[in-house]
């Protein structure tokens, strides 16, 4: 997938990742990507794809499969060869992720489909134990614990200890979403007090495609600013 940088105006080469993510998305909605060249993020859909499309079959004698002869391609330019400098394609694989720390339960898929039609790349782990050390490696932008991912419960379950005792100079970039029974769906005050920005109970997971395009533009539009601030003074 090939696009171009409204702002700059540079090409950018993006992975097949991405390329799949922005296929998921639904109508209407963009993933949010940073430029290589000039760092500003912009919005993505399938409709900026300049990638050319497939050309038509040709027989030996040179015609193509739909009929008439076909005038072959001038030959590459090779006047960049005299200094060697080219500009490269950058591959761009800035995209946010989302993990997915459920159970095998009905729902699961829906959160699934949901986070990835917003515009996360989804990924999953079976236990606490690989799902801190996802953590530790990937800066994860969402996510999604359901109350019974560990047999403890949250509260006392290792990975939202690990997740309170995050250092907030990463933890302020994480969107946390808790699911469960025990859980009023937006109720901010409930979140507040188990250290999450989003709570949803069980049964609103069917409209948590709807609970997330509500929510994530409230929380981008309340602390974007404050946290861009911050990652500028270094904080």
């Amino acid at each position: 997938m090939i696009v171009l940088c409204p702002h700059c105006g540079k090409q950018l080469k993006l992975g097949e990742k991405i390329r799949e993510s922005v296929r998921l998305l639904e109508p209407g909605r963009r993933i949010k990507i940073k430029c290589a060249h000039c760092s500003v993020p912009f919005g993505l859909d399938m409709s900026m794809d300049r990638t050319s499309g497939v050309a038509p079959e040709r027989d030996a004698t040179g015609r193509s499969s739909e009929g008439g002869r076909v005038k072959p391609p001038a030959p590459p330019d090779t006047d960049w060869l005299k200094d060697g400098s080219f500009e490269e394609k950058d591959v761009v694989e800035d995209i946010p992720k989302a993990m997915v720390l459920m159970p095998d339960l009905p729902g699961r898929e829906q959160v699934v489909k949901a986070a990835a039609a917003v515009g996360y790349r989804v990924e999953k782990a079976a236990t606490p134990v690989e799902a801190i050390e996802k953590m530790r490696f990937v800066n994860y932008a969402a996510v999604f614990l359901h109350s019974r991912f560990e047999s403890g419960g949250i509260r006392s379950g290792a990975f939202h200890q690990y997740m309170r005792s995050m250092n907030m100079a990463r933890r302020r970039y994480i969107f946390y979403i808790l699911i469960g029974e025990q859980f009023e769906t937006l109720y901010d005050l409930q979140a507040l007090s188990y250290s999450a920005n989003l709570v949803v109970n069980d049964a609103e997971i069917p409209y948590i495609s709807t609970i997330l395009k509500k929510a994530i533009p409230e929380y981008e539009a309340l602390f974007g600013p404050l946290m861009e601030e911050l990652r500028i003074a270094g904080k």
